[in-house]
């Protein structure tokens, strides 16, 4: 099986420690852990911190996480290749090289800036988090308020999703207020995806998705990538479990199908990677899985669904 892994956070750790190597340092996803636990694509975010934020621009620090991933990429290129596409993935694949993804995690440097989507999209971006734990030009954040938890899309941010639609973006509803995701669903012309994200049901976190929004992801031809972060499996839990990824992954195939349901780890931004440790860990994860999914329902929550999503969208 060739993982597709939707989230992780590795260029921002790399981008704050230069020193550590991208090849094997010790971040939870480097290039050794991707190469031997056969991953097929890695989205790398640039995950836009408020710690740096205190002192920084937002879109200075993506600009500075955007050198560090070209340097890095420029630098291994023999290893691992950009990818905008599904042609690139296959292309990649053939050769024996490993793919990545470019993303953006929080839309907060738009700032109401349509050309800054249309600029981040010239340097390679496919997937914005329109949000993060903050309100944004784009709309809200999930909250434990009710009131902001069903605040919608501002009016700029329905502009920002039907040009992403246009461009050919996938649009991540992870760390949306309920509002927001109801309102993608309504003025996307596209699926979308919950990245890095698990069931509400199973563990009540402001961050987790309701079984209605686990169907409407599924009616709408989007899928979830599950997040290993202990405190959206399991409440109380100290350490994420593979037993407790599974319990996530199979209540989600029951909501919103098995072919809306993928991987979105959240490596290099949680605290507790659990007994998966690093991304080696995938390959424990699969072989407990046999017990629970078929192959073919295997094959598609590792790689095939998000492919599907991948070409839906950009069309290619």
């Amino acid at each position: 099986m060739r993982i597709i892994d939707m989230h992780c956070d590795t260029l921002i750790e790399g981008w704050r420690h230069p020193e550590r190597s991208f090849v094997d340092g010790d971040t939870s996803i480097n290039l050794k852990l991707l190469k031997e636990n056969d991953s097929l694509v890695q989205f790398f975010a640039m995950y836009l911190s408020r710690q740096e934020m205190a002192t920084m621009d937002p879109y200075d620090i993506l600009k500075g996480i955007y050198a560090y991933y070209t340097k890095v990429m420029e630098d291994n290129r023999d290893a691992i290749k950009p990818v905008f596409s599904v042609q690139d993935i296959e292309k990649n694949r053939e050769a024996g090289i490993l793919s990545a993804f470019l993303t953006v995690e929080d839309g907060v440097f738009i700032d109401g800036k349509m050309e800054r989507v249309e600029e981040v999209y010239d340097m390679g971006v496919r997937l914005l988090t329109l949000l993060w734990g903050y309100e944004n030009s784009v709309g809200y954040p999930c909250s434990d308020d009710p009131e902001i938890h069903q605040k919608g899309l501002k009016p700029f941010g329905i502009e920002v999703v039907e040009r992403m639609n246009e461009l050919g973006m996938i649009i991540d509803v992870s760390h949306m207020s309920e509002g927001g995701f109801y309102d993608v669903a309504k003025y996307s012309k596209k699926p979308f995806v919950a990245s890095h994200s698990c069931a509400r049901a199973l563990c009540n976190n402001k961050r987790n998705l309701t079984d209605d929004q686990l169907k409407t992801l599924g009616n709408t031809g989007g899928m979830v990538g599950i997040n290993f972060e202990c405190s959206f499996l399991k409440q109380g839990s100290e350490h994420a479990t593979i037993e407790q990824i599974i319990q996530h992954l199979a209540y989600m195939k029951n909501k919103a199908g098995i072919e809306a349901i993928g991987f979105g780890s959240d490596f290099d931004g949680i605290d507790d990677n659990g007994e998966l440790v690093n991304y080696s860990g995938f390959s424990r994860l699969l072989a407990e899985m046999e017990k629970t999914f078929t192959y073919d329902e295997i094959d598609k929550i590792c790689s095939l669904n998000a492919l599907r999503v991948i070409k839906d969208v950009i069309g290619k």
